[in-house]
């Protein structure tokens, strides 16, 4: 399954899950209010030095956040994680231009052995290896239909490139717009207890603000570090890239009958 697909998948889920989620919330609820409602002990003497148990910071953000937002949270972060490892893995210098297959193509046109040059670009899964068989197989029509075959599975490959790290920035865009519309939510519900007259409990109000504030913090919190990765990387590879287009060119120089002429 492509990257497109698995990440379309997952948000499908993630989708379902918070359907789930809202279900579950709205069956909650009654059964909340019913423990509420239940009538006290009269019997029992009112504590004034009484203090409420203090909250573990994680079992209060699970709360503020809900069920619904938990699973959305959780599920952006692991896929900006796994996107992330994939993008790194693609980064490097060894699966886009590694240096062994440059000195042993070199040496094969050296000693003018262009099949097994050819063999070996052709078995090579990095981007410069596609490239240079690319070139090989279009040299004997002419080196100007090479350096084209070359450019247009360059063009391919790095739009591969360019899609998968796109992701990691639509992870940055997105999570802040989660939370901004946890913000939103988690006000309406606050403003709704003052909606409804009377006097409302500050521990009513407090759960629409936690909600509000902990998805905006939680969404810039994967926003910051999914832009800057994607910077990153975007101008590691495009360095790289312009190094494979200039090694490319070099190496498939010999070709060029009209140069060599000159």
């Amino acid at each position: 399954m492509t990257s497109g697909r698995w990440l379309g998948f997952l948000l499908i889920c993630c989708l379902v899950l918070w359907g789930a989620g809202a279900m579950h919330s709205a069956y909650a609820a009654p059964q909340e209010d019913d423990e509420v409602a239940a009538p006290a002990n009269p019997a029992a003497p009112a504590s004034s030095e009484s203090k409420p148990a203090s909250k573990n910071l994680l079992v209060w953000t699970y709360e503020a956040l809900g069920i619904r937002y938990t699973i959305v949270f959780l599920a952006m972060s692991f896929t900006f994680v796994a996107l992330l490892v994939m993008n790194i893995l693609a980064a490097r210098r060894s699966a886009i231009c590694p240096v062994s297959l440059v000195t042993a193509f070199e040496g094969h046109l050296d000693q003018q052995q262009f099949q097994e040059a050819y063999e070996l670009a052709k078995n090579d899964e990095s981007f410069l290896g596609q490239v240079l068989a690319a070139g090989l197989s279009k040299v004997s029509v002419g080196y100007p239909q090479a350096i084209e075959a070359m450019q247009e599975v360059g063009e391919d490959e790095n739009m591969k490139l360019e899609h998968r790290l796109s992701y990691i920035a639509l992870i940055g865009t997105l999570a802040p717009m989660v939370g901004l519309f946890g913000t939103v939510d988690g006000m309406i519900q606050s403003f709704s207890e003052i909606a409804q007259g009377g006097q409302p409990k500050a521990v009513d109000l407090a759960r629409g603000i936690s909600t509000a504030l902990f998805t905006t913090l939680i969404g810039l919190a994967l926003a910051i570090p999914a832009i800057l990765a994607y910077n990153i990387l975007k101008n590691r590879l495009a360095r790289l890239v312009l190094e494979v287009g200039i090694m490319s060119e070099g190496l498939m120089s010999r070709f060029d009958t009209g140069r060599a002429k000159k």
